[in-house]
């Protein structure tokens, strides 16, 4: 009988603590600051292959070659909007697609990447094109951070800035592939990393309760912003299936819990959708959830997604929404529509032939 040989499965080496790697220079008889090195190599400077490793032996570098590998995660599509934004597309090591967005206002000296935690989503939005696909699988830690070191490398090029902000508010749903993002924040943060502050780093969720109080019982340093987009059970549950299972008292609850055990100040992000979302009762609404911690109201353009029958307020009633909630004391900002005469909307790219 022919027997096959079965494919060994090769490890990401990237996907192993500095204390696993420590533990296989050992078994080959290194010296332990090599582990120092190579997570220098890995997350400082991103390499792609061990031969890049300069400061290893040769005979370490065939070893490393032989035992791990490096995934490689391409940008196979790049848009730039006039406004400047841009648009990454990113082809992951098995085939599947995921998006990076740069935003940067020079003026401000802010550069901010919007990255996604996840392959699809599960949520199924109404109004957002990821949440049209399917959920193929979570992102895992280091291509979480991979989009962002990416990204960055293409800000100083381009800019000569590095990265001021991140957002975890790209495809997906962080809070459902938790443990992956507090790794990725920790690499990011870390000194062989791109040592950001975490306070440069918010996470964005679509609302669930338990996972808000999780991150306050953590204590990451990272800040928090709802997707909130409605005021009243019956809107949001038209338009977010997850409101079903995570009513808005069981969130806003959850996010006091939150603002009392790390003070930090919270957003929520409120599209407007016309004749929806955007009369005097939901601001009236929406003000009073804004006096239960301190928070500012992120009021977004929408950015059309085909097949969505909902449509973006008009100028004139997003004005008269937005200059209600500032008479009833909310702090807001306006965040107007970038990339128009891209792929703009979330998940657009990622699912384009």
């Amino acid at each position: 009988m022919r027997l096959q040989e079965e494919k060994k499965e090769i490890l990401d080496i990237r996907d192993l603590s500095v204390d696993e790697i420590n533990k296989y220079l050992q078994e080959k008889g290194q010296p332990s600051y090599r582990a120092d090195q190579i997570y220098q190599w890995l997350w400082k400077y991103g390499v792609a292959t061990f031969d890049e490793m300069t400061n290893l032996p040769k005979d370490l570098r065939s070893s490393l070659a032989e035992d791990y590998s490096i995934l490689p995660m391409q940008a196979d599509i790049i848009q730039k909007s006039f406004d400047g934004t841009v648009k990454f597309r990113f082809v992951l090591s098995d085939g599947l697609r995921i998006e990076s967005v740069l935003i940067p206002v020079p003026e401000d000296d802010r550069y901010t990447v919007c990255v996604s935690s996840q392959v699809g989503c599960s949520l199924a939005c109404q109004f957002c094109a990821t949440g049209q696909m399917k959920r193929e699988r979570n992102l895992s830690a280091t291509e979480i951070y991979e989009q962002v070191f990416k990204v960055n490398h293409y800000c100083e090029a381009e800019y000569g800035k590095k990265l001021t902000n991140i957002v975890y508010m790209g495809m997906g749903e962080p809070l459902l592939t938790y443990r992956n993002v507090k790794r990725s924040m920790e690499l990011i943060s870390s000194d062989e990393g791109l040592h950001m502050s975490p306070r440069r780093i918010t996470v964005s969720t679509a609302g669930i309760s338990k996972m808000i109080e999780r991150i306050a019982d953590d204590d990451l340093k990272c800040k928090l912003a709802l997707s909130l987009h409605a005021p009243f059970d019956e809107k949001r549950d038209q338009i977010m299936p997850i409101n079903e299972t995570n009513k808005i008292a069981d969130l806003m609850d959850a996010l006091q819990y939150y603002y009392r055990k790390t003070r930090n100040r919270l957003t929520f992000e409120y599209i407007l959708f016309h004749e929806f979302n955007d009369t005097d009762e939901d601001a009236i609404e929406l003000a009073k959830f804004s006096r239960l911690f301190p928070v500012t109201v992120n009021v977004l353009e929408y950015n059309p997604v085909p097949g969505v029958t909902l449509v973006k307020s008009s100028p004139e009633r997003l004005d008269h929404f937005v200059g209600k909630l500032a008479e009833l004391g909310v702090s807001v900002t306006v965040r107007r529509s970038r990339g128009k005469d891209i792929d703009a909307a979330c998940g657009q790219l990622a699912n384009k032939n």
